[in-house]
């Protein structure tokens, strides 16, 4: 009998797992304090950089090319080892249904993305603000968002009962659409704890909680999930027309 593997991960899954790895462990290990600032500065994401007048001098450090790239870069840098295990266990957790069904290069067009939504939700929301965001949060924010159109399908990964066929059969059920969001209890029910949980999060960062310094960049995680669940179709290659086969009656 044929095992299953312990971890069944998709490619490019084990590829984004090995490149944040290698980066926060050369900043760690490689780059010196100086050397892990400039890092910082040039690719991390710093809403300052598009309104300069709080930084001293009126100049933000990376210039042009840094303004552009850093709605992306900012998702491969971590703040420490528990940071990057944390965000790496949700991404294992959500990104593997979502990169089995949309292959390696949607999935990462629909990362770039998702990293470039939450980063202007932070903009929007911490205009001015000389603090660096990093992490992959927004992300997988959005890969969380994403394979709720199409987890709770009958015959999904997590169609409980209705699932038939093969894993493979599992994520290629048509999605829900984006107005029966609305309408299935379980996804409500997903959506409204995830919100709750940011929403604590976010005062917990606040001066209100005495978060001081430990800021959750909380808005970064609603962007990306927004962008997730109104933007899946765009990268779904599944045919959204093509309805479920109903189960067959064995007389």
């Amino acid at each position: 009998m044929q095992r299953e593997p312990l971890f069944n991960l998709p490619a490019v899954i084990v590829a984004l797992l090995g490149v944040l790895a290698f980066i926060h462990g050369v900043r760690e290990w490689v780059l010196t304090q100086d050397q892990d600032i400039h890092v910082l500065i040039d690719f991390a994401f710093i809403p300052a950089r598009y309104d300069s007048s709080p930084v001293v001098g009126g100049v933000v450090p990376g210039g042009t090319g840094a303004a552009i790239w850093s709605f992306v870069t900012y998702s491969f840098l971590h703040g420490s080892w528990m940071h990057l295990g944390i965000n790496a266990v949700w991404l294992m957790a959500f990104g593997t249904p979502v990169a089995r069904r949309f292959g390696t290069m949607r999935f990462l067009a629909f990362w770039v993305v998702t990293a470039a939504a939450g980063a202007a939700m932070h903009l929007l929301t911490n205009a001015g603000s000389v603090a660096p965001m990093i992490g992959a949060s927004a992300s997988i924010s959005g890969a969380m968002a994403a394979s709720m159109r199409f987890a709770f399908q009958r015959g999904g990964p997590l169609g409980g009962m209705w699932r038939r066929g093969s894993d493979d059969d599992a994520y290629r059920v048509p999605a829900l659409p984006l107005s029966g969001v609305l309408s299935d209890a379980r996804v409500l029910l997903f959506v409204g704890v995830w919100f709750g949980i940011n929403i604590i999060f976010g005062l917990w960062s606040s001066p209100v909680l005495g978060g001081e310094d430990q800021l959750v960049a909380w808005q970064a995680h609603i962007g990306g999930f927004l962008a997730g669940l109104l933007l899946f179709s765009w990268f779904d290659p599944v045919r959204h027309d093509i309805q479920p086969r109903e189960d067959i009656a064995l007389h």
